[in-house]
């Protein structure tokens, strides 16, 4: 196989080179034709090379073997136009960072929502058929393990990994011990801090798998089945519920009781790792939790803040008290509005998780419930996934399916309300997700198109075609992989005002709309602030700033976006403006690997925040 790799790779090298002599372009679908000829007359598919295959192989030989590499002859501006037609899967890094998901272990919840499904193998809500919890389950849900597999399998692919978003998913972050967090937010840290050291990785690689091997833990997947087979029969048929199975699975006795006893930290374990991360070669950028509006208050906003998170999820799911009701969705519609405002107080990036289709609603009642999120001043989120309702067995809705007191929509009702919301999302929020990665062999009805986002968009566009109004909604008009002429970006701002104070979104537009970069600048009121904040009167707050483009190493150059002062023009312009409106210090809820970078533009540590006087 690897004669036929380097064929592939000494083929594609040379016709780059040619390019400039009239040759044919290189690109995808060339790329996939000399693979295609390399199959020919192997009969075996698990002899076949893929697409995947490549990259990994090119990286082996440019680190083991240097001398064949040489031979290659591959010049630095071949290579960097090779490396980027190798890359499997761009967009995963299309943003400028590299997103790493992990899944926390399974834990009881306060809530039984009836849409929520309740696999005794995953923290509530998961499946375990989902692609990030099988990743999570076959390292024990454990964050080094998974964060080091993701981000080997990340740099295999191609991807730049300088910069990591870390998304924390699972159960309610804030339901799980103090303890417990800690160590998970420090291990995640360390993983990256030692991915450079192979040595010191393969050494703490080894030590966590010998210790839950040791415990008696299973990782296959045949086995994580059969361990909770019998109880999750009870769970499915029976109406017994995840947290009356859960202390039969991982309470005292078991197991998993077992290891937690190592699975806690101090806050010093933290701040070490955090303090390591500031200058290591894999950065975050970025830290996200989820957890429940009723799970959460200042105390618990101060707390994530510590950890390092810069953005929370939220599940919201609907803003109708009777449609919470009718779905157990216990939690206040003013508790909704209570979190949102003290996250945006806290500096946070909002991320409302919303639903459509639920028990009880239409999808004219689907329609006004998604403006009111989007108009409510004291919601406004910044960003959403927005889920059709899928029927999953196990959970309480299959009653209703059966009594039809639930049905789901059909696709072209979906479709009409789905698109409608997209078109109503203003500019300054971003749709991230229109499905779950719940796989269709686990969905009894509903959505079961992988490609539901794309439809979506293409109704919208037609609408929004007909009605004279381009979709203003972020991710629609991210530049991605694209690029853009940065001499041909202009600075747009657009305010708009909230409960606690107002919002201005900059944002570096092309001629044609796209999104080059954004930054959200928080004026908050004098009078939504007290003590339990950690702000000031006369404090502004940055809560995010983010730059599109090709993706470029920290230590080395581009001619992206990133590296083109976009950044730093939006951090000046954000401090203009709150100068203007008489604030005398602004904010900013930097993520660890960015402390660096807001101390070059003139900020200093502060508590919570990095901070600088206007």
């Amino acid at each position: 196989m690897e004669s036929r790799l380097e064929q592939i790779i000494l083929r594609v090298a040379a016709e780059l080179r040619a390019e400039g002599d009239g040759a044919p372009h290189v690109g995808d679908k060339r790329l996939a034709a000399l693979i295609r000829q390399a199959n020919r007359g192997i009969a075996r598919n698990e002899d076949h090379l893929a697409k995947k295959h490549l990259m990994p192989f090119y990286l082996r030989v440019k680190a083991e073997e240097p001398d064949r590499w040489e031979s290659w002859g591959i010049a630095p501006e071949t290579e960097q136009r090779l490396l980027r037609l190798l890359q499997v899967k761009p967009r995963r890094t299309a943003s400028g960072v590299a997103t790493i998901s992990v899944i926390t272990k399974p834990w009881p919840c306060a809530s039984d929502c009836l849409y929520c499904p309740n696999d005794l193998r995953m923290p509530k809500s998961y499946v375990a058929d989902e692609p990030a919890c099988q990743r999570a389950e076959r390292n024990w849900f454990d964050p080094y393990l998974q964060t080091a597999a993701r981000l080997r399998a990340l740099r295999e692919m191609g991807h730049v990994t300088d910069k990591v978003e870390l998304i924390i998913l699972g159960g309610s972050w804030t339901d799980y011990p103090a303890d417990y967090r800690r160590w998970f937010i420090a291990e995640l840290f360390r993983a990256l801090n030692e991915a450079d050291n192979a040595q010191l990785a393969d050494a703490s690689t080894t030590a966590r798998r010998t210790l839950y091997e040791a415990a008696g833990i299973p990782r296959d997947d045949d086995a994580c089945a059969q361990r909770v087979a019998r109880i999750q029969q009870r769970v499915n048929r029976e109406g017994f519920s995840y947290n009356q199975a859960f202390p039969e699975l991982y309470g005292d006795g078991t197991p998993w009781q077992d290891i937690t006893a190592w699975q806690t930290a101090c806050w010093d374990d933290v701040e070490r790792q955090h303090a390591a991360n500031e200058e290591g070669a894999h950065r975050v950028v970025g830290l996200v939790v989820e957890t429940r509006p009723d799970a959460v208050d200042a105390q618990a906003f101060a707390d994530m803040r510590r950890l390092g998170a810069t953005k929370v999820q939220m599940g919201i799911q609907s803003l109708d008290a009777n449609i919470l009701e009718a779905n157990r969705r216990v939690v206040s519609i003013d508790a909704i509005r209570r979190a949102f405002e003290l996250a945006r107080l806290f500096g946070f990036k909002t991320h409302a998780h919303f639903m459509v289709n639920l028990l009880g609603a239409g999808p004219a009642s689907d329609k006004a419930d998604y403006l009111r999120l989007m108009h409510d001043p004291a919601l406004v989120p910044d960003e959403i996934k927005l889920y059709p309702c899928a029927l999953v067995d196990g959970t309480g809705l299959v009653a209703h399916f059966k009594d039809e007191s639930w049905r789901p929509y059909t696709e072209d009702e979906l479709m009409d309300v789905l698109s409608s919301d997209l078109m109503a999302t203003p500019a300054y929020c971003r749709v991230s997700r229109m499905i779950r990665d719940i796989p269709a062999n686990d969905i009894l009805v509903g959505n079961k198109k992988i490609n539901l986002r794309q439809m979506v968009e293409e109704e919208a566009e037609r609408h929004a075609a007909e009605a004279g109004a381009p979709i203003a909604e972020i991710r629609h008009r991210e530049i991605s992989v694209d690029g853009a002429d940065v001499d041909e970006l202009r600075l747009d701002e657009i305010a708009y005002a909230t409960t606690v104070g107002e919002e201005v979104f900059l944002q570096w537009v092309t001629p044609a709309g796209r999104i080059a970069g954004f930054l959200r600048l928080s004026l908050p009121h004098d009078d939504a602030l007290d003590s339990e904040l950690p702000i000031e009167p006369g404090e502004a707050m940055i809560r995010e700033v983010h730059v599109y483009g090709q993706v470029a190493g920290l230590h080395r150059t581009s001619g992206g976006a990133q590296h083109r002062g976009l950044g730093r023009s939006l951090v000046e312009r954000a401090c203009e403006i709150a100068r203007e409106r008489g604030y005398h210090a602004i904010n900013v809820i930097s993520a660890v690997g960015t402390r660096g970078y807001y101390r070059n533009l003139g900020f200093e540590n502060n508590g919570l925040y990095q901070q600088r006087r206007l």
